[in-house]
């Protein structure tokens, strides 16, 4: 059968496509709890980048994630892994084990772990928020960076994608792939205008039939407007962009001893949940407060984050869990496959250079 993928611009074949080893500049974040074997395959499928989330699986299930994958597809695709996790050198290996070229991070990590994911010959991809940490990771080592503004969801920094992406695209020698605010083909063509080398989507991604989120969770996201997020660091100390509904306001409201204390319970979820022992726990918490320099409550509070979404994005409760959102939500009414999704960004983003390009030639020729 002949492939029935968009034809690209061929602006739209960038630096980020060889270095992945992809058709099309587009990146499916790992999402914790969505970006599933099934998404990441679907999305790889199209001819994207698809990212596994791992943050929140143990060893095993790990190994069995990238494994079901693999089944799934035989296109490139990544994983996201935790740059403070204890076992990140066996997790490093299952990656070359089943040959996944990519390893991305969240939160960038620190030169050692960068140096020796390379070693293993695998591409290191960091998620960035300002032009120091951009500048930073490049030094270490990275062979990209996605640069997020503050209108991307989860954790995200303050300054908008509009304006990081310039910075950081003119501070940097690598491969910048932009998120935070992106859904469609003119985003994509103004990220090459910004220098970047393709985009990175999460919201978009969750929004699409191939997610695992409940149509339920699907529903609520649909219905909101741009102005529906709030950005808050109640949770784990960090600030997170998400839906606002009754749940993140009564989070947001609630008094420091009540916060210490859900934070705790969490905890022993997250640690019952994930199989991890307490002494790696306490390792994990001390790596992180020696890195990130958290205080020990901000600490206590990290397990907050997966244990909410999780009952959220898999449990579909709505009222116990917080729905961490992009701006983009507010834009975004409709459910597509991911190989739909991924062939009209392709096809709006040519049209849109195209439109350029001819555009210019008409003024050049008066």
């Amino acid at each position: 059968m002949a492939d029935q993928r968009p034809q690209a611009h061929p602006a739209l074949r960038t630096p980020i496509c060889d270095l992945f080893g992809v058709r099309y500049p587009i990146v499916q974040t790992g999402m914790g709890w969505v970006s599933t074997p099934e998404l990441t395959a679907a999305t790889a499928n199209a001819g994207a980048l698809g990212i596994l989330a791992s943050g929140t699986l143990t060893l095993r299930e790990t190994d069995a994630a990238i494994g079901r994958t693999r089944e799934l597809t035989s296109a490139p695709f990544g994983v996201n892994l935790r740059g403070d996790a204890p076992d990140l050198a066996e997790r490093a290996k299952l990656l070359v084990k089943h040959g996944v070229r990519v390893a991305s991070f969240a939160l960038a990590p620190n030169e050692r772990v960068i140096r020796s994911l390379k070693d293993d010959g695998l591409v290191v991809v960091p998620s960035i928020g300002a032009r120091r940490h951009a500048e930073k990771v490049a030094a270490f080592g990275a062979d990209a960076v996605i640069a997020q503004g503050g209108e991307g969801g989860g954790h995200t920094g303050s300054v908008p994608t509009s304006i990081l992406l310039p910075q950081v695209t003119a501070a940097v020698d690598l491969p910048v792939i932009g998120a935070g605010g992106f859904y469609d083909g003119r985003g994509l063509a103004a990220a090459l205008a910004y220098g970047a080398a393709g985009v990175a989507m999460g919201t978009r991604f969750l929004l699409t039939c191939d997610s695992p989120v409940p149509a339920s969770v699907k529903a609520e996201y649909l219905r909101r407007g741009v102005a529906d997020t709030v950005v808050t660091s109640v949770l784990d100390g960090v600030p997170q962009r998400m839906l606002r509904t009754p749940l993140a306001d009564r989070l947001i409201a609630e008094g420091p001893l009540s916060r210490l204390l859900r934070s705790a319970r969490h905890a022993a979820d997250f640690r019952k949940m994930s199989g991890t022992p307490w002494r790696d726990i306490l390792a994990e918490g001390l790596a992180m407060k020696r890195s990130q320099g958290l205080s020990w409550s901000q600490v206590i509070m990290v397990a907050n984050t997966p244990v909410m979404l999780r009952a959220s994005m898999v449990d579909g409760r709505t009222d116990l869990g917080t729905l961490a959102s992009g701006q983009v939500a507010g834009v975004i009414d409709d459910l597509p496959g991911c190989a739909e999704l991924v062939g009209r960004i392709i096809a709006e983003a040519t049209a849109v250079l195209e439109g350029l390009a001819s555009a210019g030639r008409t003024e050049a020729a008066r």
